[in-house]
């Protein structure tokens, strides 16, 4: 059913915020975030466009406050890579990754992972995520030295995502246990191989 829209644009008010949000959430989920202008978001909630850069300033910010993560893992992920190219990059990926998921926003954190495996549209805005921040700041360090990074990048995100579910969801041991340096040296290698690793076959006959 399509949507009644609202008679002209308003300006702020205690509710604005979160019209924002949820107009927000429901573009992304439907269309993902690359196709989605702020001027479009404004007027799914019916606000003026400035109103957007006033409660989130750019949009980048504005959908990750969409899909409630308290912090950007990209900048984090940049640096780790840019310390050494890809010698080494998957031990320093995990032990980053595995630093953010003990630090302080750990029941956050979780808290997106989990409604996004019981709801369709979070799980859809959290891929946008990976592909749109995550994806994004490899190809930034390692696009010169790497091909086909969005595709390498799906196999990183089965042992990021395995990983979470299996060390902070079901709490399996060893691994709930072990340090992030343990997991940095067991798992790394195997990240270290998806990025190195020819995939030509695996692309045939798909857009590379």
């Amino acid at each position: 059913m399509a949507r009644t829209k609202r008679a002209g644009r308003r300006t702020g008010n205690p509710d604005t915020r979160a019209e924002i949000l949820a107009a927000a959430r429901r573009l992304f989920a439907a269309e993902g975030f690359e196709s989605i202008s702020m001027r479009r978001i404004a007027a799914e909630a019916g606000v003026d466009p400035s109103l957007i850069h006033h409660y989130f300033g750019s949009k980048d910010d504005l959908f990750l406050a969409a899909i409630e993560l308290p912090l950007d893992p990209a900048p984090e992920v940049a640096a780790v890579l840019a310390q050494g190219g890809v010698e080494g990059a998957g031990g320093r990926l995990m032990h980053a990754f595995v630093t953010i998921w003990d630090g302080p926003h750990q029941d956050k954190l979780l808290a997106v992972v989990r409604t996004s495996l019981s709801k369709p549209a979070m799980s859809f805005v959290l891929r946008q995520l990976f592909e749109h921040r995550i994806v994004k700041a490899v190809e930034s360090i390692l696009g010169g030295e790497v091909d086909h990074i969005p595709a390498r990048a799906s196999f990183i995100a089965s042992q990021v995502f395995g990983l979470v579910v299996a060390r902070y969801i079901l709490k399996l041991e060893p691994v709930a246990s072990l340090s992030a340096d343990q997991l940095a040296v067991t798992i790394g290698p195997t990240i270290d191989r998806y990025l190195t690793m020819p995939i030509e076959h695996l692309l045939a006959g798909k857009e590379k």
